[in-house]
C-alpha cells in the first residue's frame, strides 16, 4: 500500500510539471527512479497493463490529479516565487545524477561490479551525453526565443477541422517530448499554439456553461497524447533494450543540461534571505531525488 501511495505522489509531480512550458516531466520520472519502468508500462498490450496494475494505474491517476489538481499551486509558484521552485527543481535533478551515472555505467543493471567494454565503450558514452547535452542547449535556445506572453488571458476558440487536427498533433509530438527528460512536451506546444487552450480548457471542465466546449477541444488533444505516449515510450523502450548505456548516456547529458537550463541563476543569492532560501531549496531538492532512488534500489533489492 504504501509503495501504490509513493507512486501516486510520484504522478502527481510528473503531472504537474508537465502542465509548465520548459520544464520536463520525464526528467522528474528519471529523478525518481520510475523512468524505465514507466516507459516499459506504456504498451498496446492490455494484459500487461493489467499485470503492472499496481504501477500503471497510480502513476497515471497520479499524472492526471497533478494536471487537474496542482496545474494552478505550480503557476501560483512559478509567478510568485520563481527562484525558489527553480532552485527546488535545480536541487532533485542534481540529486539525481549518481543514480544516471550508475544507470549509464551498467546499462541499467542492478548490480555490475565494474564498468565493462575498454576505450570505444566509454568514446560512445562520452558522444552520446555530449549529443544529448548540446540537443537540450538547442532546444533551450529555442524556447528562449519564443514570446510565451500570450499564454495569459485565453478564451475558449470556435471549433474548426483544422484546429482539431492542430490540436491532436501537438498533443501526439509534445506527447512523445514528454517522456523524453529534458524535454518540455508542453513548450512544444506552446510553440505549435496549443498550449493556451488546452491551459484554458482543462478548469473550463468544471464549469456546466462551458463543459461541453472545452471536453470537445480536449478531446483530440487527449487522443494525441494518448497515441504520442504509446509510439514514443515503444521507441524509448526498444533503444533501452537494444543500446542502454549509449540511451542512459543520452539521457544523462539530457539531465546534465537541464540543470543549466532550470537554475534560476546566482542575481537573487547576493541577498541574504535569497542565498538562504536558495541553499534550502536545492538541498531539500537533492535530499528528495538522492533518497528516493536510494529507497528504490534497496526495494529492488529485496
Amino acid at each position: 500500500m504504501l509503495d501504490i501511495i509513493r507512486i501516486l505522489c510520484i504522478g502527481i509531480v510528473v503531472g504537474m510539471a508537465n502542465v509548465i512550458p520548459g520544464v520536463s516531466g520525464g526528467t522528474l520520472a528519471v529523478v525518481f527512479n520510475v523512468y524505465d519502468q514507466f516507459i516499459n508500462a506504456i504498451t498496446f498490450n492490455l494484459k500487461a497493463i493489467w499485470k503492472n496494475k499496481k504501477f500503471v494505474f497510480p502513476i497515471l491517476g497520479g499524472m492526471a490529479l497533478g494536471v487537474l489538481i496542482f496545474s494552478k499551486i505550480i503557476s501560483f509558484l512559478y509567478t510568485h516565487f520563481p527562484f525558489q521552485t527553480n532552485c527546488f527543481f535545480t536541487g532533485l535533478i542534481i540529486g539525481s545524477i549518481p543514480l544516471l551515472f550508475s544507470l549509464m555505467k551498467n546499462g541499467g543493471e542492478k548490480k555490475v561490479e565494474k564498468f565493462e567494454g575498454g576505450a570505444s565503450r566509454i568514446i560512445s558514452l562520452v558522444i552520446c551525453a555530449a549529443a544529448g547535452f548540446i540537443l537540450l542547449m538547442i532546444f533551450n535556445y529555442l524556447e528562449n526565443s519564443f514570446d510565451k506572453s500570450s499564454v495569459e488571458n485565453m478564451i475558449l476558440p470556435d471549433f474548426s477541422t483544422k484546429l482539431m487536427i492542430r490540436i491532436f498533433i501537438a498533443g501526439f509530438i509534445g506527447a512523445v517530448a514528454m517522456i523524453v527528460p529534458g524535454i518540455s512536451g508542453s513548450l512544444l506546444m506552446l510553440m505549435m499554439g496549443v498550449y493556451t487552450i488546452i491551459i484554458t480548457a482543462i478548469p473550463a471542465l468544471f464549469n456546466p456553461d462551458t463543459m461541453l466546449h472545452a471536453f470537445f477541444l480536449l478531446l483530440p488533444n487527449g487522443i494525441g497524447v494518448l497515441l504520442g505516449l504509446l509510439c514514443g515510450a515503444k521507441a524509448i523502450s526498444f533503444l533501452l533494450k537494444k543500446l542502454p548505456h549509449q540511451t542512459y548516456a543520452v539521457i544523462f547529458g539530457l539531465i546534465c543540461g537541464s540543470i543549466l537550463v532550470v537554475f534560476p541563476g546566482f542575481t537573487d543569492f547576493a541577498s541574504v534571505t535569497g542565498f538562504i532560501s536558495a541553499v534550502l531549496c536545492i538541498i531539500c531538492g537533492a535530499a528528495i531525488a538522492y533518497f528516493s532512488s536510494k529507497f528504490e534500489a534497496k526495494k529492488d533489492a529485496e
